[in-house]
């Protein structure tokens, strides 16, 4: 059965590309089938492949959708692949819409700060319409990204992040030079650090979100 994930937030800046590519790695080296799908008029994700291909790595074939035909770009797709990851676009309503009505799951990366959190109220607003009319799908989760570590950001974004009444994700990634080197070098903090702290991070943040996946294929309901 194949799932797809979005990774959705209009506003630039808060991780988008990093945490896709990382997670699409994460589900290729656990043995699934995995496309990402590019959906951001800049194509840093295919930026990121066309990189990772001049290294000769193996990393996840990427794909750009730049138009708002994610669901009919995507349906035919599903059955090939067991997991596609959609990397949102920033600033486009239209393209957030699109990947919204393509995704089975919205993971919505925010930086702990307040502007970031009153951005993602218009984002939040959209997906709630989504669910309102098929039958509360697909669920949505933030994921509190790039967290300076040492401060009470993070702790008072969870309690501001808690009134746009989605759920938060336990695991969050922080602020790594590692992140931004993978991206310049086509690879990901699994391949250069496989056992520091970046790769734990997001081999966190996979654990979780397979709770959450495994409930949506089974029918359950919310994980």
């Amino acid at each position: 059965m194949t799932q797809v994930i979005a990774i959705a937030n209009p506003k630039g800046g808060v991780g988008k590309t990093t945490v896709a590519v990382n997670l699409a790695r994460a589900w290729q080296q656990a043995g699934h089938r995995v496309l990402l799908v590019d959906s951001d008029p800049q194509g840093s994700a295919r930026d990121w492949y066309q990189a990772s291909q001049n290294q000769g790595r193996e990393m996840p074939v990427v794909v750009g959708v730049d138009r708002p035909v994610l669901p009919a770009s995507v349906q035919p797709l599903r059955g090939a692949f067991d997991r596609i990851v959609i990397d949102g676009a920033a600033k486009l309503q239209e393209m957030t819409v699109s990947a919204i009505k393509a995704a089975d799951f919205i993971l919505i990366p925010i930086q702990p700060s307040a502007l970031d959190i009153w951005a993602a109220e218009d984002l939040v607003e959209l997906i709630k319409a989504r669910q309102a009319v098929t039958d509360g799908k697909p669920p949505a989760a933030f994921v509190v990204s790039r967290q300076i570590t040492g401060t009470r950001l993070a702790l008072d974004a969870h309690r501001a992040l808690e009134a746009l009444a989605l759920p938060i994700l336990t695991a969050r990634t922080t602020q790594r030079v590692v992140y931004a080197e993978c991206m310049s070098t086509g690879s990901t903090v699994l391949d250069l650090e496989a056992d520091g702290p970046a790769a734990a991070e997001i081999n966190a943040l996979c654990q979780e979100l397979e709770t959450w996946l495994a409930r949506i294929s089974t029918g359950t309901g919310d994980a």
